[in-house]
């Protein structure tokens, strides 16, 4: 395999030196000053404001964050790195297998958690080998969209519509099918026509970071210790552990967390909710003729990109009564801006590239358009 060409895209679009701009530091401010309009607006009281928050979404937001940082640090995701480019022919071939491997992880263990386990090892990728790392990440977003439609614990909106329609697994999943098999049919379409074949260019070789076992082994540890927590609803106690493990154990883990992805969860609740909750927007939504069928999924779609795909979900079950088309809907309706699903701000700030704002709606409004229309014609059909 020849890796001394440079590929067709700017090795620039790898550069990782910038840690706060991927996900958009101007979003934190925008929805600042939302929040403050809404404090002047509609007065509440300050425990009002806490109970707007899904707590138990940004816990387990934080304790998946210092997770990642430990893993990270302790230099196992360079070595992996190094071995899956030396075993990947070309650029295209490294972009299917990064594909791939978000949605089949979506499917099983959440889109979330997928994107911890992936961009932070793609954004190694890209500092030991010439990659768009901008692009990279975007389709990892829309792989982790589109997978964890499929299965009813995929994400939360698909858990929350399960309980609701009443079917079985195997049966919410045959009902989701169609509209996941367009989505990756366009995904695996995107990621022919983006990164081309080209041989991998890999970068000057610098000093290796030193595998820490021990802190591998205590974050491995903690994350399926915390997964367990979770599970069982012992959110307090899960993050007490880990936050005291790395306290004692590996203070900087917890230096570098991205506090500003879990200050941008916590209002984009505040502000979403706030604005779900508006007299205007409730008799919009009383007047449109959403019930069921297409009108039923494209308002989904709609609606998803204004105040994302969960609160959507919940906000629109009140009107629509076609649950599939409500599921295709908010499945869809992740793509397109990057508020549609909170998958795409956190694959954003942990890939931690400027200018990632732009690259992801350069791909994922052209892509959500292709794939709203084709499921709309799957369904009218």
């Amino acid at each position: 395999m020849t890796k001394d060409t440079a590929p067709a895209l700017p090795a620039s679009s790898s550069d990782t030196s910038s840690p706060h701009e991927g996900g958009g530091n101007g979003l934190l401010w925008v929805l600042v000053v939302v929040a403050v309009a809404f404090a002047f607006l509609r007065p509440r009281a300050p425990m009002d404001w806490l109970k707007l928050v899904d707590w138990q979404t940004v816990g387990a937001l934080a304790g998946l964050l210092a997770i990642t940082q430990g893993v990270e640090k302790s230099g196992m995701l360079q070595a992996a790195a190094q071995r899956l480019l030396s075993r990947t022919t070309d650029l295209r071939q490294l972009a299917l297998l990064l594909t791939a491997a978000a949605a089949v992880l979506s499917a099983l263990v959440t889109n979330d958690v997928s994107l911890f386990l992936l961009v932070p090892l793609t954004r190694v990728l890209a500092s030991q080998a010439h990659l768009p790392l901008a692009r990279l990440v975007v389709l990892e977003a829309l792989a982790v969209n589109a997978g964890s439609a499929l299965t009813p614990i995929g994400n939360p909106q698909n858990l929350y519509l399960w309980h609701r329609t009443g079917e079985s697994f195997a049966g919410f999943m045959g009902m989701m099918a169609p509209t996941v098999l367009v989505m990756l049919f366009w995904l695996f379409v995107a990621v022919w026509l983006l990164v081309p074949r080209t041989p991998i260019a890999l970068k000057p070789a610098t000093e290796a970071a030193p595998v820490q076992p021990r802190l591998l082994a205590l974050s491995g540890a903690l994350f399926v210790g915390f997964v367990v927590a979770l599970d069982r609803h012992w959110l307090v106690a899960g993050l007490a552990v880990v936050f005291c493990a790395y306290l004692v154990f590996q203070r900087r883990v917890l230096r570098d967390i991205d506090w500003a992805l879990l200050a941008i969860i916590a209002l984009m609740f505040v502000d979403l909710r706030q604005l779900a909750e508006l007299p205007a927007i409730a008799s919009l939504m009383g007047r449109w003729p959403i019930a069921e069928g297409w009108r039923a999924y494209l308002a989904a779609i709609v609606t998803s990109q204004f105040i994302s795909n969960v609160p959507a979900t919940i906000l629109l079950d009140r009107y629509v009564h076609d649950l599939p088309a409500l599921a295709a809907g908010v499945s869809v309706g992740g793509f397109g801006c990057v508020l549609g699903s909170l998958a795409n701000l956190i694959a954003l700030r942990l890939a931690k590239v400027p200018h990632g704002l732009r690259e992801f709606h350069r791909i994922s409004i052209p892509f959500l358009l292709v794939c709203a229309a084709s499921a709309v014609l799957l369904r009218l059909g």
